[in-house]
């Protein structure tokens, strides 16, 4: 079996363990379970990278054949380029300190090992949506990881407020998923086929702007926006936060947020023949970005401001994508990945020293009490900020200078969503660390450190927060653009899978001064959120207490309360009138009354076989004389026509 079959599998393989056997497994072996399905996973991907050094050429295998349908052919196979081998590198070891971190996190709840397996489980999903050499393989992950997030985000099912939101997050990507659907729908229409290698090499057939490329890109589109949460189906994503921190940091770091992104960015020719989709892409990330920082910035519940960040830096991904920088987007999805599972983590590791408590309010004066955590949490908030070195400054950086090459007023919205972006991290930071204790005398008799199964995925993220950005250095430091050239393979006598991503130069004298004003942007910001939230001198009000425009931000504009309105209300009282009126009076009636009507028949019928020989002879005698003359007509008919002539 190939090294590339088992990626996939051990995980798989550790989710049937522990799921079938979760009331059975010892809480010792349920934890190294989970985490050694993630970490063989990731030893199988350090092999498959040597493998692909080695020959520079795409890796294909065919697990199976699978459908035929008269010339379609589509197998269960699995290709692994340079784009899949750096996201097989971010899924399983980002996952893998995240299963270690969970460990710790979650081992005295009663539903450890089921949390182990599905965790193993979210793992394979992902795995599939990047490894497929399809799409529709790439659907199945796709699918995966929306059920899982369903089953992590409401793993507390006895809360019903959690179960709300884990459906919340299913309903609204199954409408994303409809418009991901209909796009390989048109591509299979369109192309004959599903396979990345066949399609794009067909694609470059068509002319840039055809209807057909801007139908299947806008299509595919719908599905990312469900998937990354942006603008309009982007509000499940903050309501996830109801499943275990481990949970958040893996929906948001490591899996099911950035496929959208690794979608577009594996469908960069169809997206490149179709600029028309890919502006709209661009605004889409850039409102997202600013709509989503501006409601971080009045959040007071811990994991509710990361979540915003969250909606709010995948819109700067997809800004990045918008303007054909797909390098930036994907450099933005990797180093995205480490601080934001850093800052996850380490938000867990406040709730789980503040024993539940998420109230930023009811903080401060931490740094001291959990200092591991706090100094992490810093270098993670620091990184998000777009400071330099850390590797949040690289990446978002590298977005800023091209769309700047590409609208300048995309870039000012785009900046300023940057500047509040360093200024809420910091509030939330300064809240949190500084100043004197707020909680109660319990929850200040309970703090201390998490335990090194939690520490120690924080430092190594913390590492990986500070050197990840020195993999995309700007040619302003005369340095080569690691990731560019790894995605940039020259296939000799073989088709280019990804040819569309070759670092897009931006002069040095604009690039310097880019970067000067957005780490001055950066800088400004934090310095306000010190001036005003430094040793927690200004503690936000409580929620009766937030009067204005600042109520409506807090409140998120009301987009819950809109969509309700819209369009929950309507299909209740639809489905109220289905229930009370047509279900009883209309189908029931229809059923009820078919049912009745044979009933009167058959009741009717039965009298006619009462036994009488008498009744019998006389029914048969008139059967016959009815035979006969419906015979004598036919003749006396026949003879008519002949006498005619009619044929």
């Amino acid at each position: 079996m190939s090294i590339i079959t088992l990626i996939p599998l051990f995980p798989l393989i550790g989710f049937l363990i522990n799921g079938l056997g979760f009331r059975k497994i010892p809480t010792s072996l349920a934890g190294p379970i989970g985490v050694g399905a993630s970490l063989l996973s990731f030893i199988g991907t350090v092999i498959a990278y040597t493998q692909l050094v080695e020959t520079n050429q795409p890796i294909l295998v065919n697990v199976f054949d699978w459908i035929t349908v008269g010339t379609l052919q589509i197998n269960f196979s699995f290709q692994i380029d340079q784009l899949s081998i750096i996201m097989l590198f971010v899924i399983t070891g980002v996952g893998t300190l995240i299963h270690m971190y969970s460990m710790g996190y979650m081992h005295d709840d009663e539903g450890y090992g089921k949390f182990m397996s599905f965790l193993n489980l979210f793992l394979f999903s992902m795995l599939l949506l990047v490894m497929g050499s399809n799409y529709i393989v790439m659907f199945i992950g796709w699918e995966g990881v929306g059920l899982c997030s369903y089953l992590l985000i409401g793993f507390w099912n006895k809360n019903t407020e959690y179960g709300n939101a884990a459906r919340k997050a299913f309903i609204m990507n199954r409408i994303g998923d409809l418009g991901f659907l209909i796009g390989i729908f048109l591509i299979i229409l369109n192309f004959g086929s599903v396979e990345y290698t066949e399609v794009f090499e067909k694609a470059k057939g068509l002319t840039i702007g055809d209807s057909t490329i801007i139908a299947i890109t806008g299509f595919l589109f719908i599905g990312a926006m469900g998937k990354s949460a942006q603008i309009p189906l982007y509000t499940w994503l903050p309501d996830a936060m109801a499943g275990p921190t481990p949970v958040s940091a893996l929906i948001h770091a490591a899996t099911m947020v950035t496929s959208g992104i690794y979608m577009i960015v594996r469908s960069n020719i169809l997206y490149t023949l179709a600029p028309e989709t890919l502006e709209f892409v661009a605004w889409i990330g850039v409102a997202t970005a600013v709509v989503a920082a501006t409601i971080g910035i009045f959040q007071n519940d811990i994991k509710k401001v990361l979540a915003y960040s969250t909606v709010s830096q995948l819109g700067y991904m997809f800004m990045g994508l918008g303007v054909s920088a797909y390098t930036s987007g994907f450099f933005h999805v990797i180093t995205h990945a480490f601080f934001k599972a850093l800052l996850f983590l380490a938000a867990g590791s406040v709730i789980h020293a503040m024993s539940g408590e998420q109230d930023i309010r009811r903080m401060g004066g931490l740094w001291s009490k959990i200092k591991i955590t706090a100094i992490t949490f810093l270098v993670g908030t620091v990184a998000i900020s777009g400071v330099f070195p850390f590797a949040g400054f690289f990446s978002k950086d590298e977005i800023l200078a091209h769309v700047y090459e590409h609208n300048k007023l995309m870039w000012v919205l785009a900046l300023i969503g940057s500047m509040m972006t360093a200024f809420y991290m910091f509030r939330l930071f300064f809240l949190t660390f500084t100043g004197t204790f707020r909680g109660t005398h319990e929850q200040e008799h309970h703090l201390h450190e998490s335990p090194a199964s939690m520490t120690i995925p924080l430092m190594v993220l913390a590492v990986l927060s500070f050197i990840g950005g020195f993999i995309g250095m700007p040619e302003v430091f005369h340095t080569p653009h690691l990731l560019a050239e790894f995605l940039n393979p020259i296939y000799e006598g073989s088709k280019v899978v990804n040819p569309e991503f070759g670092a897009h130069p931006v002069e040095h004298s604009t690039e310097w001064m880019l970067m000067g004003i957005s780490l001055g942007a950066a800088l400004i910001a934090i310095f306000v959120a010190y001036t005003r939230f430094g040793g927690s001198k200004n503690v936000p009000v409580e929620d009766s207490e937030i009067t204005g425009v600042q109520k409506v931000i807090y409140n998120k504009y009301y987009i819950d309360e809109i969509y309700w309105a819209v369009f929950v209300n309507p299909v209740k009282r639809l489905s109220a009138i289905f229930v009370n009126i047509f279900e009883p009076k209309g189908f029931d009636g229809i059923v009820n009354g078919v049912g009745k009507l044979v009933n009167s028949f058959s009741g009717l019928t039965r009298k006619l076989q009462a036994g009488g020989t008498g009744f019998y002879l006389f029914a048969m005698v008139i059967s016959i004389a009815l035979f006969m003359g419906i015979n004598l007509g036919y003749q006396v008919l026949e003879t008519i026509k002949a006498f005619v002539g009619i044929k």
